[in-house]
């Protein structure tokens, strides 16, 4: 009931406004595109709801009441505001803009966002994006929680309230210095990197684990020289020449980094699945929706 009149109430407002400011009803329905018994009925229902008299009208002529006279001014503010408001909306959802929280694991933001960022950037150059760089399990809840729209994170286990899609897969590969004797050799078996002096990312994350079992997996004892808490001072103790890494080809993103080297680690071959996570049943903001799309085509090699 509380909406219905609403609807009445503005229509209604909308009407006394165009009528007080144009002179009379013939203008005001044509520029409301309405038949004057349309327009009359508008205006009638909302006197009818405040239960008072805005408009003297004769045969001939329109005028305002007293009440009517100061309530002009407000009734137009209103107006003008819904007006605006609707009509920021409607080019919102014309243009895709404004503004999202993204959420993305750590390892991501290190090239490979920043390049779809760029992309997104030339492309909606107006809207904003706010950035939480987190660990994967961090990125789902930040979505869970619905302190991001989008995420950005490593597929795990199914959540019910998560949807899911596909970016791409990111294999694990053998970072090392391009002085390293392993770093002529195009692949490397787990075994084979035995005796290396790894270096570490701390933490209790997937990646971290995934690597673990890995090596205990294939009886590797790795010599842990270091231990970091982010992906960026691995790759710039490797570059340093300071030890090895096993990492997520991700970090580098499809660009090289002299003089480190990417061998292919295999026997077996490794890979997270990268996932774009949305919440179920939640409509995206057409500034969300614009990147979730750029990160498809962008993940699927389409311009």
């Amino acid at each position: 009931m509380g909406e219905a009149r609403l609807k009445v109430d503005f229509a209604g407002l909308q009407a006394f406004v165009s009528v007080a400011e144009l002179g009379g009803f013939g203008k005001a329905a044509e520029q409301l595109h309405l038949t004057q018994t349309a327009l009359t009925r508008r205006v009638q229902k909302l006197e009818h709801y405040l239960g008072l008299r805005l408009l003297d009208r004769t045969t001939r002529s329109v005028a305002l009441t007293a009440v009517g006279a100061d309530f002009l001014p407000k009734a137009r503010a209103i107006v003008a505001e819904m007006t605006s408001a609707v009509g920021g909306l409607r080019e919102m959802a014309r243009t895709s803009s404004g503004s999202f929280t993204l959420a993305c694991m750590s390892t991501m933001a290190t090239r490979l966002l920043p390049a779809l960022i760029r992309t997104y950037a030339d492309r909606y150059p107006g809207n904003r994006i706010r950035l939480l760089d987190l660990s994967s399990n961090d990125v789902r809840d930040a979505v869970l929680g619905r302190r991001a729209e989008v995420g950005i994170a490593v597929h795990s286990d199914v959540h019910p309230e998560l949807a899911e899609r596909f970016l791409f897969d990111d294999p694990l590969v053998y970072y090392c210095h391009e002085s390293h004797p392993h770093a002529s050799r195009p692949r490397l078996t787990w075994r084979e990197i035995q005796g290396s002096d790894l270096i570490l990312v701390r933490g209790f994350t997937a990646t971290r684990l995934l690597i673990e079992y890995q090596l205990l997996k294939h009886g590797v004892r790795a010599t842990k020289g270091y231990e970091v808490q982010y992906y960026a001072t691995a790759v710039n103790l490797v570059e340093a020449g300071v030890g090895c890494a096993v990492l997520p080809w991700s970090v580098l993103g499809a660009g090289s980094r002299a003089p480190i080297r990417r061998i292919e680690l295999v026997g077996p071959k490794v890979h997270r699945r990268v996932m774009l996570f949305t919440r179920r049943h939640t409509s995206l903001s057409p500034a969300a929706q614009a990147f979730y799309d750029v990160a498809q085509r962008v993940a699927a090699g389409q311009p």
